[in-house]
């Protein structure tokens, strides 16, 4: 047991630094499926044919395809195109319009829950487009979206470990290192177990707090 304690102190500035890492990965690369992912579903509620065409290919691609596919052609083949971008960054993109493309078909479904009489009566007002998605949209659908969005920020927190494999310093990638110098196993993933249930606990009650004050 003091062997197991001692390994803790030892390497817990390794494994909270991978988890600070992990944290605002993740947390640009929400807020950049958000935004994407609800500027998607804007455009794909729009009357312009091939613009939708447009917006459901990215969609359904992107859902289609593993993110770990999404990375190695950011990381490995970004470069071949002029674009170079360190590995933390690779990740907060590729994890980011990976999930734009869940958050928007949420968007999408939140949008159309909302009574389509509501809306022609705030057009008759003579509310734009975009007023329309912010005073009577977004409103109403954030009571119904919230689960699901929280959902979703939970899955992408655990498909970041997937990011260790282009080198990013996140948590598992120094669960790995703790497990080299070390040779212990159970030490590392359980500490690293612990620490990915706080973080996805955060963001449960987080989304909780949310959902009450949407809701009133």
């Amino acid at each position: 047991m003091t062997q197991f304690l001692d390994l803790w102190i030892q390497y817990a500035p390794l494994m909270l630094a991978g988890l600070a890492t992990t944290a605002w990965i993740c947390a640009l690369a929400t807020a950049l499926g958000l935004a994407v992912g609800l500027f998607l579903a804007c455009l794909d509620g729009i009357a312009f044919a091939p613009l939708r065409w447009a917006v459901r290919a990215y969609i359904e691609i992107t859902r289609g395809l593993p993110i770990l596919i999404l990375l190695f052609v950011l990381y490995y083949g970004g470069p071949s195109i002029g674009l170079r971008l360190s590995a933390e960054m690779v990740g907060v993109f590729g994890l980011g319009f990976y999930g734009a493309a869940y958050f928007a078909e949420i968007f999408r479904s939140g949008f159309q829950s909302i009574p389509k009489g509501q809306i022609e009566a705030a057009r008759m007002a003579g509310l734009t487009g975009a007023q329309i998605i912010r005073h009577v949209k977004l409103p109403q659908m954030l009571v119904l979206i919230a689960p699901p969005m929280v959902n979703q920020i939970i899955i992408l927190i655990k498909e970041s470990a997937v990011l260790s494999i282009i080198t990013v310093a996140e948590l598992t990638k120094n669960t790995t290192q703790f497990v080299n110098e070390t040779y212990a196993v159970i030490q590392p993933y359980v500490a690293a177990a612990v620490l990915y249930w706080l973080l996805v606990e955060a963001v449960a009650q987080l989304g909780k707090f949310v959902e009450r004050r949407v809701r009133f």
